[in-house]
């Protein structure tokens, strides 16, 4: 027999019969996970214990460390008895691997629970796991992202680096001065709770049997959606709108945030961050979320779907469409893995040729490319860059001759843009992007001779002067 006995949160004196009874025992061998817990060290002061304090020394990681707590406690012959802080059921990664290991040795595993701190912790606090909800996270391994709507437990505060990366992780969200509740060796005669602050928590207090309080918080994803619904019901403008009404503002919100992210290096989010430019583009994203949420908040309404539906969505799609990463496909690089993408893409649409399904209101150079690729995807593409720019050079010759015939001349300018998007592509460039930057590159010039001019009149300037001006520009840059 293995049984597994939960010290509960603090001495002796809390762990009920029998499981008192057990622990004393000297028929029976006991592992204890720990003596650095007072239960664990007050029956050492009773009896002969295991510990297993010296493999949280030799061991690389924890999950090294909860194996080799197994091993120790399976390979004990006769009745056995392991003996945890807490209860056993509650972050005991060991207890699962040893309950494995009797499973495959037939031997029988009897667990009794005993108290966890979590019943303490929240009497403490005040929290009804039921009626107020209640998150419990591990201060070592910290979800990403961290939602806050539930009222937050988070354990295995031990030390200060671990207390200042949760303050780093509360303050990507809640505000410096926001109240944190520190609870440490709850039920045991020196029971510490104090109050910080999400800035201050940094240097509370910590140990072995730390935890964090934060109550719950509508904030980040969670509070975004919340709030747009509050203002959806409560404000007269947001209660007004409708899909369409809301169009132009989703156009203006992606163009914004276009101009924010071209301001990044070329190379980010590689090399030195400038985070001048970085804080312009999460204001902008964030309005073009909203116009996410808002839609389908608007959605939720007609009961077609909600925003959980719209992310699990594109979840679901996102590893449907990468079988390379979620599956056991081979791609070797980044043009099969987009030629695979439209092809699976293909399939859930039921496409009937490459062409079908390109927005129609899509700007001219961006439907240009996207056809293009579409083209590509099926074979129908120069695999070397000169033909591409041959292709060009003709176009232009065409535009040429067609001069003087306004119908020729507009076709054929049509084709020297379209050949002109096909070399973008072809060399990694996009071409809406690229004739934004040509277009911002012309416009500084222009100011820098407008401001240049010495109070002279740019209409009756000659050409050979504005190109003196024009190439003094250039220099600038």
């Amino acid at each position: 027999m293995i049984t597994i006995i939960g010290l509960g949160p603090a001495g002796l004196d809390r762990v009920h019969q029998p499981a008192h009874g057990l622990l004393t025992d000297e028929a029976r061998v006991v592992v204890v996970r720990t003596l650095d817990h007072p239960a664990a060290a007050a029956l050492a002061g009773l009896r002969a214990v295991v510990s297993c304090d010296d493999l949280y020394e030799a061991a690389a990681d924890y999950d090294s460390l909860y194996q080799g707590i197994a091993r120790r406690v399976c390979e004990v012959e006769g009745p056995v008895v392991y003996a945890v802080p807490g209860s056993a059921l509650v972050g005991e990664r060991a207890v699962p691997l040893i309950r494995e290991t009797a499973a495959k040795a037939d031997r029988t595993v009897e667990v009794l629970p005993g108290e966890s701190f979590l019943d303490l912790a929240m009497e403490r606090v005040g929290v009804d796991p039921i009626a107020d909800g209640l998150q419990v996270l591990d201060a070592r391994d910290l979800p990403d992202p961290m939602p806050l709507h539930l009222p937050t437990l988070i354990t295995q505060l031990d030390t200060p680096g671990t207390a200042a990366e949760l303050a780093a992780e509360l303050g990507r969200v809640l505000a410096y001065d926001t109240p944190v509740t520190v609870l440490s060796d709850l039920g045991s005669a020196g029971e510490s709770i104090t109050q910080t602050t999400v800035k201050d928590l940094p240097r509370a207090t910590t140990g072995p049997r730390t935890s964090a309080f934060v109550k719950a918080h509508e904030v980040g994803w969670i509070g975004l959606i919340r709030t747009n619904r509050v203002l959806r019901e409560q404000c007269p403008w947001d209660n007004k709108q409708t899909h369409h009404s809301l169009l132009r503002h989703l156009v203006e919100e992606a163009y914004e945030t276009i101009d924010a992210v071209e301001q990044l290096p070329l190379a980010a989010p590689e090399g030195d961050v400038d985070f001048g430019a970085y804080a312009a583009v999460e204001e902008e994203l964030g309005d073009l979320l909203l116009q996410v949420v808002f839609h389908a908040t608007m959605a939720r309404e007609a009961g077609a779907f909600d925003v959980e539906e719209v992310a699990e969505g594109i979840r679901s799609k996102l590893v449907a469409r990468h079988p390379h990463v979620f599956g056991d496909l081979q791609l070797d690089d980044a043009s099969a893995v987009e030629a695979n993408w439209e092809r699976l893409k293909k399939d859930e649409k039921r496409r009937e040729s490459p062409m079908d399904d390109v927005p129609a209101a899509l700007p001219g150079l961006a439907r240009a490319e996207k056809i293009q690729r579409r083209a590509a995807s099926v074979g129908f593409d120069w695999i070397e860059l000169g033909p591409v720019i041959a292709k060009l050079v003709e176009e232009v010759g065409e535009l040429q001759e067609a001069i003087g015939d306004s119908v020729r001349t507009a076709a054929e300018l049509g084709d020297v843009l379209f050949a002109a998007v096909n070399v973008s592509r072809h060399v990694g460039v996009d071409a809406d992007l690229a004739v934004r930057a040509a277009t911002g590159r012309f416009e500084a010039r222009f100011r820098w001779i407008e401001a240049h001019l010495d109070g002279r009149d740019m209409g009756s300037m000659s050409l050979d002067e504005l190109d003196t001006l024009w190439d003094a520009a250039k220099r600038q840059e």
